[in-house]
């Protein structure tokens, strides 16, 4: 497995290499023994799983306070996910990060505290895994709309569905104020 930094700072991409034969694959998705030697040392105590249909937009969500790190993957099908930095002093902040997550590269991707995530399905089903260190707590939700032009999200097919409370979600101009930014 080898892991890619990106352009936000402690965002990590875990890229396992498949052993592929004649009865089909196996993968390590994740290696807490390589995570370390970027740093990244996290208990995760909430494994979730979102089922969605093509089209289908979730997010974009985060959380307040100490907010929460997460591991995430596709597990069947593909996703586009992309990443919103809310963190409010950190140098990249408002900016986003976008990427294919799927069942054939088994790419997980690391997003640290402080970030809003979301994903559009991409397949006719797909299936998303998170891995959560901390217990959530409906009181430090954050959502921004998945449209909110200040973020410019390019989402790649036209919307599917979308639940009604990401479609009342506020905007980032409200969040950035929230945050004293």
């Amino acid at each position: 497995m080898r892991v890619e930094t990106t352009k936000l700072d402690g965002v990590l991409l875990f890229v396992p290499e498949p052993h592929r034969d004649s009865r089909g694959l196996f993968t390590r998705t994740f290696d807490a023994a390589i995570a370390a030697d970027y740093g990244l040392i996290a208990s995760f105590i909430q494994d979730s799983q979102s089922r969605s249909w093509q089209g289908t937009i979730r997010g974009m969500h985060g959380r307040g306070g100490r907010g929460e790190a997460k591991l995430v993957r596709c597990a069947h099908g593909a996703v586009r996910d992309v990443i919103v930095d809310a963190r409010a002093e950190s140098p990249t902040f408002g900016d986003n990060l976008s990427v294919v997550l799927d069942d054939e590269t088994f790419v997980t991707l690391y997003v640290p505290p402080g970030f809003l995530h979301g994903f559009q399905a991409l397949t006719k089903v797909a299936d998303v895994c998170y891995r959560i260190d901390r217990e959530h707590d409906p009181a430090e939700d954050l959502a921004v709309r998945y449209d909110d032009p200040d973020l410019g999200i390019q989402w790649p097919l036209p919307v599917g569905a979308i639940s009604s409370r990401d479609q009342s979600a506020g905007s980032w101009a409200e969040l950035c104020a929230r945050l004293g930014r």
